[in-house]
């Protein structure tokens, strides 16, 4: 099991590895190394002196209130991408019946996501034109 994700970051890394040597032989003028989209399913592996990360608090619904539509939106799929990464890691870990190590990420996450929602509802209720309201509504449920 061990041995599968090796060979997959390995791969990974070669992928990236192979992608910024063919864009410098076309010629490219970025002096940056572009990363593998898939990359962005995982956390940055870290050494073993680093000390263990932090992680922060879920949104509260009166922080998000101050919010513009935009910014909300943009949180939003933010916190989609970060769910996303977290659900990829364990469920790799627990295909190797390995431990995921930080599982109160993932309710944060969620709260988050709903208090979102919560807000933006709330803002489409508020909305004294029925149509635009309606159209609100429509794009918190496509959320």
């Amino acid at each position: 099991m061990f041995l599968t994700r090796f060979i997959g970051r390995a791969f990974l890394a070669a992928a990236a590895k192979s992608e910024s040597s063919a864009a410098t032989a076309a010629g490219a003028s970025m002096a940056t190394s572009r990363l593998n989209p898939l990359e962005e399913f995982f956390e940055k592996d870290r050494g073993p002196d680093d000390q263990k990360p932090v992680y922060g608090r879920s949104w509260k619904a009166s922080e998000l209130r101050l919010k513009s539509w935009d910014d909300l939106n943009k949180l939003w799929y933010v916190l989609l991408k970060e769910k996303n990464m977290l659900m990829t890691q364990r469920q790799m870990l627990h295909a190797q019946n390995l431990k995921f190590p930080n599982p109160e990420r993932i309710p944060k996450v969620r709260k988050s996501m709903c208090r979102i929602k919560q807000v933006l509802t709330e803002r489409a209720i508020e909305e004294p034109d029925p149509r635009r309201s309606a159209e609100m509504k429509r794009m918190i449920n496509a959320l």
